[in-house]
């Protein structure tokens, strides 16, 4: 499994809004299209961000679990809603699952991989809420 750190609040807006894009400056490598990944709130807040609301200020964690389905080049931004940026790239997520309770995790630039014991306590958390 990978990782990606992405800054709050765009991170939370992931796991406990609507937001189904990532927007990048680089393409999705093809082999991580289909990837289940884990996304990490940043130690850094995007000071330029409008987004409010509950969850936003975890910082330096795991917060949710998403699929990478696909990504594509914007010009405009128009195509993924109001979570999309003209002139990036866009990486769309799908089936989301926000964590109960964050696990604390060092991030990297780029898509990282995380070790075996973060990777365990997001699995264990995503099994006990899948329990009908």
């Amino acid at each position: 499994m990978k990782a990606l750190t992405i800054r709050q609040p765009w991170a939370g807006a992931i796991a406990h809004q609507t937001k189904r894009v990532e927007n990048r400056s680089w393409k999705l490598p093809a082999k991580y299209e289909g990837a289940r990944i884990l996304i990490h709130a940043g130690a850094q807040l995007d000071r330029d961000a409008q987004v409010y609301g509950p969850h936003l200020g975890v910082y330096g964690a795991v917060v949710a679990v998403a699929t990478v389905s696909g990504c594509h080049w914007s010009n405009d931004g128009t195509c993924c809603g109001p979570w999309g940026f003209a002139q990036t790239y866009h990486w769309t997520l799908e089936d989301v699952v926000a964590l109960d309770e964050p696990v604390p995790a060092k991030g990297r630039l780029g898509i990282w991989t995380p070790d075996n014991e973060l990777v365990e306590a997001v699995t264990a958390q995503i099994k006990e809420t899948s329990r009908p």
